[in-house]
C-alpha cells in the first residue's frame, strides 16, 4: 500500500514473563521482520501485567518517528 510505505513497525513480544514463551529471535523469524527490507522495525519483549519492556518500546517509537 502507498499510505504504509513510509511507516515504521514496533512489535511488542508479549509473556515474555511465561516459561515457554517465544525469543525475540523467534518471533523475528515468524513474523518475516528481517524480510522486509528498507522498512525500519523494532522488537521489544514485554510483559504487559508488569509494564516491562512496554515504555522502551514506546520510546523507539517516539524517538524513530521524529
Amino acid at each position: 500500500e502507498d499510505e504504509l510505505r513510509d511507516a515504521v513497525l514496533l512489535v511488542l513480544a508479549n509473556k515474555q514473563d511465561l516459561p515457554n514463551a517465544m525469543s525475540i529471535n523467534e518471533c523475528t523469524e515468524k513474523l518475516g521482520l528481517n524480510q522486509l527490507g528498507k522498512r525500519e522495525w523494532y522488537i521489544q519483549s514485554t510483559c504487559a501485567t508488569t509494564g516491562d519492556g512496554l515504555y522502551e518500546g514506546l520510546d523507539w517509537l517516539s524517538k524513530t518517528l521524529t
